[in-house]
């Protein structure tokens, strides 16, 4: 893979306008970047998402994802960075940014890794609400679906 990709888990919250320029600043070979930004919603009376991972693995699981990416896309760039820990209603939770020479490639990039990140990267969500209920997160059907339809029924990460 040629490109060198930014990925990160961490607690912090993340600057989009700032990854943004980090990832096409002095570059002539950027002519479009993509994002996705997702946010944690409050539907239900939620109080809070509390994601977990395994440090180590989570990182080399979306560093094997991106390289399916930039082999089947031609992109200059990308950066993904999710956040772990207590996240609030209305704070950032993942980050997505592909960059290539073209509108599409940056595109359909963007939405295939946001697509394996929702159901296949090995993270775990818990939602806490208002009372002290909490429920853990499994992956929605429809979100499996989408991600298998990138290679056709085989799973996103194939």
């Amino acid at each position: 893979m040629s490109v060198v990709p930014t990925i990160r888990v961490q607690e912090a919250g993340f600057d989009l306008t700032a990854e943004t320029a980090a990832l096409s600043a002095g570059r002539v070979d950027v002519g479009g970047v993509a994002s996705f930004v997702g946010l944690c919603r409050a539907d239900d009376g939620l109080q809070a998402l509390v994601l977990e991972h395994y440090p180590g693995m989570t990182e080399r699981a979306i560093a094997r994802i991106v390289e399916q990416a930039c082999q089947r896309w031609p992109l200059t760039g990308c950066t993904v960075i999710h956040r772990v820990g207590r996240i609030l209603p209305g704070e950032g939770i993942v980050l997505v940014l592909a960059a290539s020479r073209h509108r599409v490639a940056a595109l359909e990039a963007c939405a295939f890794l946001i697509d394996w990140l929702k159901t296949g990267a090995p993270f775990w969500k818990r939602e806490e609400f208002a009372g002290g209920g909490e429920r853990w997160v499994a992956a929605r059907a429809e979100d499996e679906a989408r991600a298998q339809g990138w290679d056709g029924g085989s799973g996103a990460a194939g």
